[in-house]
């Protein structure tokens, strides 16, 4: 039997909750953000021989959040947001004049002037690059000067990649793109033009710099980058730390693109950056496995890293 002091103690409570639907509404969500944390707990205690298999605290609560529609937008104020803090990059790649390899070279010299049977341009999609935006989404100017490249991995193979790129994605958040790709047997593709803007990195910056073009976006390198991409092995196709490398013909058709961009766009070769280092949002680790110095050879030998 329930005392009359508590009858009335909840019926106060619920007329209450009833003229001010904002505190039901409250009280509903930090109950049911409780119950999840307290089953988490539970599980967490009982559950350590299905640790793999668990969920995670902060997956449950994403699962809420789409649930209930309320899924937090990158940018839903629409003001000019301030990019990251500089992080400061080092690059891997050294100053080299001298102890140059002669025949890394004679190969590399002849392997450009075969260009023609290794290396292809391939249309993709219009939805998935686009011109470079002289100004921001808020009317500030930008330069659209490439100063920046960033190298990724594809994951999968080359042709899923390239099936990707030529599929339309209308919305901003679905278009994806790189300027160029390396297969593991250094066949090259051109996807788009060095000078237009491909859609290789979402929320990014590099030395602190990034260019917001989309109002409902976090900015990104894209309106200053160069984006290349090479092909996964096969070991490759999880989201593992390491797999088993990239091949010596990669190798040698990406220095040949990357010393191509060198010079037609006066970039340092500390210019030459990872996806894992642009992005902001810690999911990105490509390319992984990436030798810096099998780079650094072939680019030393063709006199791109002779420079102050």
């Amino acid at each position: 039997m329930v005392p009359d002091s508590l009858k009335q103690g909840l019926q106060s409570g619920w007329s209450s909750m009833r003229r001010h639907p904002l505190v039901l509404i409250t009280a509903m969500s930090a109950g049911s953000l409780t119950m999840l944390f307290l089953g988490w707990v539970l599980s967490d205690q009982q559950g350590y021989s299905h640790a793999s298999s668990r969920r995670s605290l902060l997956e449950l609560l994403d699962e809420v959040s789409e649930e209930s529609g309320r899924a937090p937008e990158n940018n839903p104020t629409g003001v000019p947001l301030k990019p990251p803090r500089a992080r400061s990059w080092s690059s891997p790649l050294a100053r080299q004049c001298s102890g140059l390899d002669s025949k890394v070279r004679q190969r590399l010299l002849s392997l450009q002037n075969s260009q023609d049977s290794w290396r292809k341009d391939r249309p993709i999609d219009p939805t998935n690059f686009g011109e470079r935006h002289r100004q921001d989404a808020f009317g500030r100017t930008l330069d659209i000067n490439p100063r920046v490249v960033v190298m990724h991995e594809t994951v999968y193979s080359m042709q899923s990649a390239v099936n990707t790129f030529m599929t339309p994605h209308p919305r901003d958040e679905d278009q994806v793109s790189y300027h160029t790709l390396v297969g593991l047997d250094g066949a090259v593709l051109d996807l788009v033009p060095p000078i237009n803007r491909a859609y290789g990195s979402g929320n990014s910056s590099f030395l602190g710099e990034w260019a917001v073009t989309n109002k409902n976006l976090k900015g990104s390198v894209n309106n200053f980058a160069l984006h290349i991409s090479l092909e996964t092995p096969s070991d490759g196709a999880n989201a593992n730390s390491r797999h088993s490398g990239y091949t010596a013909n990669q190798y040698d058709a990406l220095a040949l693109v990357l010393s191509g961009w060198i010079r037609r766009f006066d970039l340092a070769p500390a210019a030459i950056t990872t996806h894992l280092h642009v992005d902001n949002g810690g999911e990105r680790s490509d390319p992984r496995s990436f030798d810096w110095s099998a780079l650094q050879i072939r680019l030393a030998a063709l006199g791109d890293l002779c420079v102050s």
